[in-house]
């Protein structure tokens, strides 16, 4: 059985999610009651809700799964309900920490640093991924798009497949007359606002409207997190449309190769890891968010790429919630969780980021 099909048995949506990896035990509070186990899950007992980012869903299905399994006395309930939503939850205090694709605004920041009462809120970059460009065109097994073209069929300028536009840049594929059924999402997402920052700065000309968690541009048809937008191209004929590699792997779908001068290249870990890696800080300290850039145009490196941020309080978390949110986050920093997520379609975070990454969740307090 396959880690895809393990998920798709243990892990509906919104609902605690069951166990699957043993690692190592866990005893009452915070003390680890080995079991031959991996020493990288410090158990604690309790029981948190988190929501956010459909986005990363997948790779948190699978924390929960190993960090539930090694230890007993706790249950973590994360719910993908859109990075929107998922930050609202927790400004309203209704969990422990959200999953946002992207770090908090301004506007947000102050009150979710309202929320934490003692202390500000934090944005943690714990998972990488690739935004792909996924279709289902009947005898087109091969796909390159640029940005231009990739902003003119979302922004409704390009209707159908065998525009002009896509036909030149795909010499040797035969494209159909049909008519384009894009995709993009209704609810409030970090992945849309990761797909509008790459259309924003790969093709200003083309793409006028900025970028937003909120689709703004009209036409097309819309769908609710990445998973809907995943299962809304697989049945829908001559469709296209955004979704983290993650879900257009478990839903078997075609992904366009994307070209932003440097040549095509195609989304998995290694190449999204390529243009991750070239990300900067933004700011210093424990609240930790990155500058991408989107008109990167190397040849190894995918550029439609977003980082799945875990936000929480530094200070100021309720006492119940504190020490498991902690624990979690540690174990989810650690290499023994990092290392799970390439095979699922996702980037870990590596390097000098990972030893950040780590240093802010051990101020969590």
């Amino acid at each position: 059985m396959n880690r895809s099909t393990l998920r798709r048995g243990l892990v509906p949506v919104g609902i605690v999610l069951s166990l699957a990896l043993a690692l190592s035990a866990c005893g009452d509070s915070n003390d680890s009651a080995g079991s031959g186990g991996n020493s990288s899950i410090d158990c604690t007992t309790g029981s948190i809700k988190a929501s956010g980012s459909t986005a990363q869903k997948n790779a948190v299905a699978e924390w929960v799964n190993a960090y539930q399994s090694a230890c007993p006395g706790a249950t973590i309930n994360y719910q993908g309900v859109g990075s929107s939503a998922g930050v609202a939850d927790f400004i309203n205090k209704q969990t422990a920490f959200a999953g946002s694709d992207s770090a908090l605004k301004d506007e947000e920041q102050g009150k979710a640093d309202d929320r934490c009462s003692t202390g500000p809120a934090i944005n943690i970059p714990m998972v990488g991924g690739a935004i792909t460009l996924a279709y289902n065109v009947a005898g087109v097994d091969s796909l390159t798009l640029t940005p231009t073209v990739i902003a003119g069929i979302f922004n409704g300028s390009i209707t159908k497949w065998n525009d002009p536009k896509i036909v030149a840049i795909n010499s040797g594929v035969t494209l159909p007359s049909a008519t384009i059924a894009q995709f993009h999402r209704t609810d409030g997402s970090g992945t849309t606002d990761n797909f509008t920052k790459y259309l924003a700065a790969a093709a200003p000309t083309a793409w006028t409207l900025g970028n937003s968690k909120e689709w703004k541009a009209k036409g097309g048809q819309g769908a609710k997190g990445n998973d809907g937008v995943a299962s809304a191209i697989k049945s829908t004929d001559n469709a296209i449309g955004y979704v983290e590699l993650s879900f257009a792997q478990d839903a078997n779908l075609k992904v366009a190769a994307v070209d932003n001068g440097g040549g095509a290249v195609e989304p998995n870990a290694d190449t999204a890891s390529a243009a991750l890696a070239k990300a900067t800080r933004d700011g210093s300290g424990d609240n930790i968010k990155l500058k991408i850039d989107y008109t990167i145009n190397d040849a190894d490196a995918y550029p439609i790429v977003l980082v799945a941020y875990e936000i929480t309080c530094q200070k100021g978390l309720a006492s119940s919630d504190q020490a498991l949110t902690k624990s979690f986050l540690t174990y989810t920093a650690s290499d023994d969780a990092q290392g799970l997520l390439a095979d699922i379609g996702y980037v870990p975070i590596a390097g000098q980021l990972l030893t950040d990454v780590r240093a802010s969740v051990a101020s969590i307090s």
